[in-house]
């Protein structure tokens, strides 16, 4: 059961799509793998993704949305108390709808029931989509990191967003 509400501008996109958040399985790998590649310069390849379901700490989710079984994916690290959101992407026609913060917010919800305190991430410096995304949930640069991605080489902005605990 959700212990903290999404943000009302992720309900109203998202329930009109007929949104719903649910954890990945293998029958997904290969299209999270396709998004990946249409998202990211340097994707991570399917069989990472398989290696990492159902390992503890590891919380893979895809966003399912009327007519696309998988529109998009998140990937959280849980470790004690802390969280690294390593990749969360949304397929290219369903972007700037709030699929992407539906999707975030609850990742942020699950880290936080299972204790998580802070969730870290880098983002590109030139990634204002994403950046403004993780601004409007609350997320804070901390530091940078200098020439962290490659094609094109480019600096990563680290952003943290602190979870309140749940009662």
């Amino acid at each position: 059961m959700s212990t903290v509400a999404p943000r009302p501008s992720s309900i109203a996109p998202a329930a009109s799509l007929g949104a719903f958040i649910r954890g990945m399985q293998e029958v997904d790998v290969e299209r999270v793998a396709a998004i990946e590649r249409q998202s990211f310069t340097t994707p991570w390849q399917a069989s990472t993704f398989r290696t990492l379901l159902g390992r503890t700490g590891a919380v893979l989710r895809v966003l399912e949305v009327q007519g696309d079984p998988v529109a998009g994916y998140a990937l959280l690290w849980c470790i004690g108390d802390q969280g690294e959101l390593a990749n969360i992407a949304v397929v290219d026609e369903l972007r700037d709808l709030g699929l992407g913060a539906f999707l975030l917010d609850a990742v942020m919800e699950e880290a936080r029931a299972r204790g998580v305190e802070s969730i870290y991430l880098e983002v590109r410096t030139s990634n204002a989509r994403a950046r403004a995304m993780y601004a409007s949930r609350g997320f804070e640069e901390i530091g940078r990191r200098r020439d962290y991605y490659e094609k094109p080489r480019e600096d990563a902005r680290v952003l943290v967003r602190r979870l309140e605990p749940t009662r």
